[in-house]
């Protein structure tokens, strides 16, 4: 009998949620345990807990399939204070899939394959917070997601696999995470086909730029932008996520979508 790859799952999110279940389908892998963060969390940009609000709740899928779960926090328990049961569970390979804290050395180098992320954006553009949301800001016409082994910098580990696709001017946020969240679903598919042989690619560290993550309070719109990069904000940030908006007197008016239209003078 072949020796199935072992697997510990990182994740807290709805495409974690949607990786997960295709990694379960995969006949070489076995996911030994399953690491997550709760739905309101501590992080370093926020004096206060934050609400994950693309959050998946593993605990009842942990105890359906009788895969031991753990829970992080940076406050309370870290990562690095499961480093002895990480140990004991002998993984191949540990797998971040949607996840809001760094993964430190002593636990990346337990497994013999080291830690593997998947970042939603073609390394080394759009390293950092909010991938997906900066690229549709910005302007961007094509992105993409990429498989990458993790080390201490932000995103800028060696690259084994990407998959690029649009983004159409009439797309938002959420055509663009299904995007991302297929490819990903992709990728997956093809490392751990028996016969794959995984390549590092290294990056180019001088290229790379680490954008910052985003909050609600940085969704708010500038009037004096050009009608194509307001529709882009727009659209960048509209459902699942908080959504651009603005202020009349003292009011928060949120948009959820725009459109541009020439007016004949």
């Amino acid at each position: 009998m072949k020796k199935l790859t072992r697997i510990i799952f990182l994740g807290c999110t709805n495409f974690s949620a949607e990786l997960l279940n295709t990694i379960l389908k995969i006949d070489t892998l076995e996911v030994v345990a399953i690491f997550s963060i709760k739905e309101k969390f501590s992080i370093s940009y926020s004096s206060e807990k934050v609400k994950n609000i693309n959050y998946f709740d593993f605990e009842p899928l942990a105890n359906k399939l009788n895969i031991p779960i753990f829970f992080v926090d940076s406050e309370s328990k870290r990562l690095n204070d499961y480093k002895e049961t990480i140990e004991q569970l002998c993984p191949d390979v540990i797998l971040v899939l949607g996840w809001y804290y760094m993964i430190g050395k002593e636990i990346r180098k337990i497994p013999k394959l080291g830690a593997w992320g998947i970042h939603a954006s073609l390394l080394p553009k759009y390293a950092g917070g909010a991938p997906l949301v900066w690229a549709i800001i910005q302007g961007e016409t094509h992105t993409g997601v990429t498989l990458f082994r993790m080390e201490s910098g932000v995103d800028d580990g060696d690259i084994i696999e990407q998959v690029s696709f649009e983004i159409q001017e009439t797309e938002t946020i959420s055509d663009i995470y299904r995007k991302a969240t297929n490819a990903s679903k992709d990728i997956l598919n093809k490392v751990f086909l028996p016969d794959y042989k995984i390549h590092f690619k290294q990056q180019d560290k001088s290229e790379i730029k680490i954008y910052p993550q985003r909050s609600p309070e940085d969704g708010i719109i500038n009037w004096e932008w050009d009608a194509k990069r307001i529709k882009n904000f727009i659209r960048a940030q509209t459902k699942p996520y908080p959504g651009a908006w603005f202020e009349i007197k003292g009011k928060k008016i949120i948009i959820w979508d725009a459109d541009i239209i020439e007016v004949k003078k």
